[in-house]
């Protein structure tokens, strides 16, 4: 057999096992979508009925009217929206600072920034409750918000991207007369988009299922996230299984949305970063 031949047959192989493990992978899925159209006595049937014969859509709506779903949907897109938005501008910022420019300490001072990547939040966790607390800014968006605002992973990830950018262009923008901020501005994001795009998928994701948090930090029931709304749900009516699987499938909604939408750079932004520095 000629080695053309042999890497053909063991790149297919490769797919076939890729392919059956991704089908593995999205069986949970599956399941919890076919449970959230069916009665609560039909979802742990066993054979397991894949397609409902009779499809309950009111599940996706009565799931609105037994908790204030609305609400926490809202609450939890504002408090995602303004942690991304806000994590892409330092996270690339900082990065650009580290990667680009010289001062006194540089390496020090990042060092023992993505050194934190390997603490635990639960470590800190209480400390700065009672931080946040002295600042009167527990059980507000705020609060849980500037939290959130800073990523050591985004520093990481944006500085290995920008350390693959040649300073070349830098140089050339600064004999033109252009300052750090307009560098960065118009130089440096432009071209980090496949970055930016990954960080925000990472982000995004993240803060929208992030549970340990707004339960700690959120007391009032209309300030609370989506997947605190479910856990009440579920303390409640915990044997409606049909509902709980529906708001669960409402919930993965959103985070579908933004990686179909942002995919086309996220292997890129993946291996883009990883490969320099």
């Amino acid at each position: 057999m000629k080695h053309g031949q042999k890497r053909k047959i063991t790149k297919f192989i490769l797919y076939i096992i890729l392919i059956g493990m991704s089908c593995i992978m999205l069986i949970p899925f599956i399941w919890m979508i076919s449970s959230s159209l069916k009665l609560d006595k039909d979802v742990f049937t066993f054979p397991i009925q894949w397609v409902p014969q009779n499809p309950r859509w009111e599940n996706y709506i009565d799931i609105w009217k037994r908790i204030p779903l609305a609400s926490f949907v809202l609450n939890t897109f504002k408090i995602t929206f303004f942690v991304t938005i806000l994590q892409l501008f330092t996270s690339s910022f900082a990065a650009y600072a580290f990667a680009k420019l010289h001062f006194k300490g540089k390496n020090v001072l990042f060092l023992s920034y993505i050194a934190t990547i390997a603490m635990p939040w639960q470590v800190y966790m209480v400390p700065q409750f009672m931080l946040v607390r002295q600042m009167g800014l527990d059980n507000s968006h705020v609060g849980l918000i500037l939290l959130q605002a800073f990523s050591a992973f985004g520093v990481f990830m944006m500085k290995q991207f920008y350390q693959g950018i040649p300073d070349e262009l830098c140089e050339a923008a600064r004999v033109d007369g252009m300052n750090e901020y307009r560098i960065y501005y118009k130089i440096m994001l432009p071209l980090s988009k496949p970055a930016l795009a990954t960080l925000t998928i990472f982000t995004f994701v993240n803060t929208w299922n992030d549970f340990l948090a707004p339960m700690i930090y959120l007391r009032d029931t209309q300030l609370k996230t989506i997947q605190i709304g479910i856990r009440m749900f579920i303390t409640q009516y915990g044997s409606e299984y049909g509902l709980i699987m529906a708001a669960s499938v409402l919930s993965l909604i959103p985070v579908f949305i933004v990686f179909l939408s942002m995919q086309k750079y996220f292997v890129e932004g993946i291996a883009t970063s990883g490969i320099k520095g």
